[in-house]
């Protein structure tokens, strides 16, 4: 089983963390996670960007001018593509580009996420992170203690006092055992989860 430090919220290590290699120790399938990422990415835009083509805009019904002597092109229209205020060649339409990743690809990727962060050591566990109010100041401590600028946070379940306190801090993300996503635990250089959300994640992606 692979081990990770223990750390407590002033960022001191007490000990360490066994895991469970069916989910932070698999092997790595770069291909799926490059799948469920392209997937994750493609599921955010949203498709509806439209321009109108020459048939669609205003005028245009009447030659320009006549077709020969004028020292000028040949046009039967001005919203034709070439002209100022015609339309556009090949003009994007709303479409849906919402891809569909099963179930067994998806976990699989998570825990290849997962297990890439362990062997590069870039994952660390804290016993709890509990505030007692949502301020910034106090998240700010937690994150310098562990020496951490940039990293993805996860608890057991929503934390509102974490959420928060968390959101106006640059290069931060929170996110509860339900919501990770392939994605960020690639994007952010750290992953630091609690202790409680490290054995739910045994749970549910095992």
């Amino acid at each position: 089983m692979a081990k990770v430090g223990l750390y407590n919220m002033t960022g001191e290590q007490v000990g360490n963390v066994e895991l469970n290699d069916s989910v932070f120790g698999v092997e790595i399938n770069e291909d799926v996670m490059h799948q469920v990422v392209v997937s994750q990415l493609a599921n955010k835009r949203q498709g509806t960007q439209s321009a109108k083509t020459r048939s669609e805009v205003r005028g245009g019904g009447r030659k320009p001018h006549k077709q020969k002597g004028t020292g000028r092109a040949r046009a039967g229209s001005i919203r034709q593509p070439n002209w100022v205020g015609g339309g556009v060649v090949f003009a994007p339409k709303p479409r849906d580009y919402s891809q569909k990743i099963n179930k067994k690809m998806n976990r699989l990727a998570l825990q290849s996420a997962l297990t890439s962060r362990v062997n590069e050591a870039k994952m660390m566990v804290l016993e709890n992170l509990e505030l007692e109010t949502f301020k910034t100041k106090e998240m700010k401590n937690v994150l310098n203690g562990l020496s951490l600028e940039k990293a993805l946070v996860v608890v057991a379940d929503k934390n509102d006092n974490v959420r928060l306190s968390a959101r106006n801090l640059e290069g931060i993300k929170t996110a509860s055992v339900n919501t990770i996503n392939v994605y960020d635990i690639l994007k952010y250089d750290n992953l630091v989860v609690t202790q409680e959300a490290v054995k739910l994640i045994e749970e549910v992606y095992a």
